[in-house]
């Protein structure tokens, strides 16, 4: 699919993988429908896209919420009248043990913009991609919707859910010539980690060399949408971790377990 002049819709565009995607469509020549919470970014970044000689189309939107689903999709049809592309990228984290998260705020909250959102956003566009017998869908998910680790069980959850929502996705639609394409993204330089709550003794996190920017993840989608592929893992050195994890499990548990889940909680567990 050529970039230039289609229509696509990014969500979670004001800040971090979908502000830099919402960029590059620009680039690209895109019609661009920006849809997030918060509209003050979305008018700046369309400010910035419009004057690269693109098309915006700024739409307040909370994903959780169906009414603004519905609101997203009619205001792109009666701007654009049909849409070629959409990024299901709005989503977030809260990242603790499984029974110090807040059950409404955390839990709750998660499923409804991470997996619901998703569903609920590609049901409504389906329809006119269907009509057109052609559309590109491109699913954010991450390494945990395919390696699941201690304090992320409720966004793992998301994640594996938006895997096998995708999986089937793609196999329903193909015959209207519409690709279904998941993103696993390591760690990204972004401001999830600001929201997500992480506060770890261990001080685990993703190696430096192994973090990804926006704008590299934001490549990696647009190249998807010119040459489908069912998945990609970046950076390609994650696949190693996937393929422990599938074939020898009682490894990944062992090391998981041994080496930061009783580290962490340690004094929970009164190991002196």
């Amino acid at each position: 699919m050529e970039i230039k002049n289609k229509v696509a819709i990014v969500t979670g565009a004001s800040s971090g993988i979908g502000e830099a995607v919402a960029r590059q469509f620009g680039r690209e020549g895109a019609k661009v429908i920006l849809a997030a919470r918060r509209v003050d970014k979305l008018q700046t970044l369309a400010q910035e896209i419009n004057a690269m000689g693109a098309e915006t189309l700024v739409v307040q939107a909370d994903l959780s919420k169906l009414e603004d689903i519905l609101s997203l999709v009619s205001q792109t049809i009666e701007k654009f009248g049909r849409i070629d592309i959409l990024v299901n990228n709005a989503g977030f984290g809260r990242l603790d043990w499984l029974e110090k998260l807040d059950p409404v705020k955390d839990i709750q909250a998660q499923i409804d913009v991470n997996v619901m959102g998703v569903i609920q956003t590609t049901r409504q566009v389906l329809p006119v991609m269907m009509k057109q017998r052609s559309g590109s869908i491109i699913n954010m998910c991450s390494m945990a919707g395919l390696v699941a680790t201690p304090t992320y069980s409720i966004y793992a959850a998301s994640k594996h859910a938006v895997h096998g929502f995708s999986e089937a996705l793609r196999r329903e639609v193909k015959p209207w010539g519409i690709d279904v394409s998941l993103v696993y993204p390591g760690g990204v330089v972004t401001e999830f980690n600001q929201h997500a709550g992480i506060n770890r003794k261990t001080k685990a996190s993703t190696p430096k060399f192994m973090l990804l920017t926006a704008e590299q993840v934001a490549e990696a989608v647009v190249k998807l949408v010119r040459r489908p592929h069912r998945m990609l893992i970046i950076p390609w050195l994650w696949s190693v971790t996937v393929f422990m994890n599938k074939f020898i499990p009682g490894f990944v548990d062992y090391t998981t377990i041994n080496r930061f889940t009783i580290p962490e909680r340690e004094d929970e567990l009164n190991i002196k």
